[in-house]
């Protein structure tokens, strides 16, 4: 096989793979990734204001908004605004949430952070500047995106039998 077709099959793997941990994620807990990577800081870090979730996560205010508009409709998540900065609008975890958080699988990236972790530190490094590379071979390097492995939209609906963007 051509080095091409070998960098090729890598990244379909990885994408693949992202791909069906999404859709066993959406089967079993009806979240998408970021959805769950959401309630997973307001458990562990508390209420947090929409641009704390957007720092926290790496991306948009807007795309945090409608990740949190979804969860909202869900009841798993409030918004409630500061007693003592009205500008201030905070976003906490329901006990719903908490619930749906107790019975969802482990997210792919925990798995692969765990995995690199274990790597030298030149090693890191090698994938850290490799992956980069790609990114911007392929365009996307200006591309909003959560350190987190999934596919889709960030602020989609979240039900497994839903048409991908470019399928509608």
């Amino acid at each position: 096989m051509e080095n091409i077709d070998e960098v090729l099959v890598a990244l379909r793997r990885v994408i693949r793979a992202t791909d069906l941990h999404s859709k066993h994620l959406a089967k079993t807990t009806g979240l998408t990734a970021p959805q769950l990577l959401l309630l997973q800081i307001l458990r562990d870090k508390g209420s947090q204001t929409i641009g704390e979730l957007a720092g926290n996560m790496s991306l948009s205010q807007a795309t945090v908004t409608s990740i949190i508009d979804r969860l909202e409709k869900r009841e798993l998540v409030v918004r409630e605004r500061s007693t003592t900065d009205k500008r201030k609008v905070f976003a906490l975890l329901t006990d719903e949430g908490v619930e749906v958080l107790k019975d969802s699988p482990t997210p792919l990236q925990e798995q692969f952070a765990r995995q690199f972790g274990d790597l030298q530190q030149w090693e890191q490094t090698m994938i850290i500047a490799s992956l980069q590379r790609i990114a911007h071979m392929m365009d996307a390097q200006h591309i909003d995106a959560a350190p987190l492995l999934d596919v889709g939209t960030l602020d989609r609906q979240s039900t497994a039998t839903e048409k991908p963007e470019a399928f509608k």
